[in-house]
C-alpha cells in the first residue's frame, strides 16, 4: 500500500511560506536583531542591555519619582526576572546604580550613572542609524508600519 501524499508535509492554511505573517515577522526580526547586535558591539552592550539602559535614562529624566525595577520592566515590556539579571550586569559595568528607595525600604531606586547615560546616548545614535538603514526600503510606508506595530503591541497587552 502506498501512503497518501496528503498525510505528508505541513498542513498549513497558507499555500506558500511567504503568506504567513508570523513566519515573515520571525524572519525580519532575526535579521533586524543581527543588525542591532552589530551596531551595539562597539559599545559592549547587548540589545536588551541597551533597551533597559535607554529606558531607564528616559524614565529617570522624565520624572521626579524614583524609577523602580517593575516600572522599568513595564516600560520596556520585558520579563521582570530577566530585567533583574540584566540590571545586575549593567550595575557591574558601572552603568547604573541602585539606591535606597526614599519611601519603600524593600525597594531600590534605579539611576543611570553619568557613564551609563553618556554611553547609551552614543549607542542610541548607532541604533537609530541602524534602524534608518534597515527600514529604508519601506520609504514613506515606514510611519504606517510603525503604526501597525503599535496596534499589534497594544492589542497584545490587553
Amino acid at each position: 500500500m502506498s501512503a497518501d501524499r496528503s498525510d505528508k508535509g505541513l498542513r498549513s492554511r497558507f499555500a506558500e511560506a511567504d503568506e504567513s505573517p508570523g513566519l515573515l515577522l520571525w524572519q525580519v526580526t532575526n535579521r533586524w536583531q543581527a543588525a542591532q547586535r552589530a551596531a551595539l558591539a562597539p559599545f559592549d552592550l547587548t540589545h536588551v542591555q541597551f533597551v533597559l539602559l535607554a529606558s531607564l535614562t528616559y524614565l529617570a529624566a522624565r520624572t521626579e519619582e524614583p524609577v523602580m525595577q517593575r516600572d522599568l520592566a513595564d516600560h520596556a515590556a520585558t520579563d521582570p526576572m530577566m530585567t533583574s539579571q540584566v540590571l545586575r550586569a549593567l550595575e557591574q559595568k558601572g552603568l547604573i546604580e541602585r539606591r535606597d528607595h526614599p519611601h519603600d525600604r524593600r525597594a531600590k531606586a534605579l539611576m543611570p550613572t553619568e557613564t551609563g547615560a553618556t554611553l547609551v546616548n552614543r549607542a542610541l545614535a548607532a541604533v537609530e542609524d541602524c534602524d534608518s538603514e534597515f527600514f529604508a526600503p519601506l520609504g514613506a510606508d515606514g510611519r504606517a508600519f510603525a503604526g501597525a506595530l503599535t496596534q499589534l503591541r497594544d492589542r497584545a497587552t490587553r
